[in-house]
């Protein structure tokens, strides 16, 4: 099952202009330095070095994404394996390609990408989900995230004109199968729902139950 999203203002534009500002004085390098063996031939984009201004950058999104509750919903998120910043100038693109199953150590089943430029000030740098119907593109927002299977076939449009700023980033989630986390998302919009149109009711109580008992018994750990 493929289970595409986009969610809207993860960041605000206070916090997408402070990042962007940061991300302005990080030292950058040839983004194959994290690419997998077969993704290396067909990457050619630079990601930021490490460093503790990075590690900053970095921590503000976790925070961003740890209080976005539509986030949480459909990703369930476990841990964070990995997170980094991507940039593409003109010229640059990456292929064809699928993310790697295994980052640090941990599972990886949802990737990210989170948008830190307006896209009016860049041309192409499209986000293309390879679908077996039909390719889908993505160019969302500055502060909006693309969150997708890690396991989906992609890839990211040539840059003709511009910069694409991005917080690039994958998901260990509580729930390995995408349709037990599509069930539990579509539980925790109705439960919602109920309480709002009648507070604590009865049947709120029984949707509550199911939606929790579920959880417990598809979460792994």
């Amino acid at each position: 099952m493929t289970m595409v999203s986009v969610i809207g203002d993860v960041l605000s534009t206070a916090e997408v202009a402070a990042l962007r500002e940061a991300a302005a004085d990080l030292p950058f390098q040839d983004g194959r330095a994290s690419a997998g063996r077969f993704a290396a031939g067909v990457k050619n984009n630079e990601q930021a070095e490490n460093s503790p201004a990075l590690e900053a950058i970095l921590e503000k999104v976790k925070a961003a994404l740890d209080g976005n509750p539509l986030f949480r919903s459909v990703a369930r998120p476990r841990r964070y394996t990995r997170m980094l910043v991507s940039r593409y100038e003109p010229g640059m693109e990456y292929g064809s390609h699928v993310d790697d199953a295994i980052m640090g150590g941990a599972r990886t089943d949802l990737s990210f990408t989170v948008f830190l430029s307006d896209p009016e000030t860049y041309d192409g740098g499209g986000l293309i989900m390879q679908e077996a119907a039909e390719d889908r593109r993505f160019r969302v927002d500055a502060g909006d995230m693309v969150l997708y299977p890690t396991g989906q076939l992609h890839r990211v449009e040539p840059i003709t004109r511009g910069t694409r700023l991005a917080v690039v980033g994958w998901v260990q989630s509580w729930v390995r199968d995408p349709a037990r986390r599509e069930v539990l998302h579509d539980l925790d919009t109705a439960t919602q729902a109920v309480f709002e149109a009648g507070g604590k009711t009865q049947h709120f109580d029984r949707l509550l139950k199911a939606k929790t008992n579920l959880y417990r018994m598809w979460a792994e750990g």
